[in-house]
């Protein structure tokens, strides 16, 4: 199994921080989630660059006693130059399908994932589990599910090797954008 998890609740939104931590809440959330992740035999793990993911992180890292590996492919979907302003351009990406341009950072994530050995907890963000989850599914909309904070998304391999969604993690209730 390959658990896909969403970071936890983050201190600042969108538009108002580039790279914010976790707020009080995110940190009680990556502190369950790595309980669960504990209690599911998960003994790996790697993260986005991003604080809130390594925030996130960190408390199952401490449970393992070593530290997560940083995997940029798993990190935010990267804005195009062109665009400025960003929550404008995600808001309607995820209204629709993948476009052409993003299909390589799409693939680049989805690539990282699969090549993971089973027990390897992924800290990623909304929309790149979404790319991943999609990818398995052979979805081309960038939205297939609301992935919540610190929710668990858990993969498994078919007979062949190739990767399935074996379960969604907990749906978001929190507005995205």
């Amino acid at each position: 199994m390959i658990y896909l998890v969403r970071h936890g609740e983050a201190a600042a939104s969108w538009g108002e921080h580039d790279d914010p931590g976790l707020s009080d809440k995110g940190r009680a959330q990556a502190e369950a989630a790595g309980e669960t992740l504990a209690g599911l035999g998960s003994n790996g793990l790697i993260a986005s660059p991003m604080q809130r993911c390594r925030e996130t992180a960190q408390a199952f890292a401490e449970r393992l006693g070593k530290p997560a590996i940083i995997e940029p492919a798993v990190s935010e979907i990267i804005t195009p130059e062109t665009v400025t302003d960003r929550v404008s351009w995600l808001r309607e990406l995820m209204a629709g399908d993948w476009p052409e341009n993003m299909s390589p950072w799409r693939q680049s994530a989805f690539n990282a994932v699969n090549a993971l050995p089973d027990g390897t907890a992924v800290f990623s963000h909304f929309v790149a589990i979404n790319a991943i989850v999609g990818r398995i599914q052979n979805s081309q909309k960038v939205l297939v599910f609301k992935p919540d904070h610190c929710s668990i998304t858990k993969l498994d391999r078919t007979a062949k090797g190739e990767l399935q969604v074996a379960e969604l993690g907990g749906n978001a209730t929190t507005k995205i954008l």
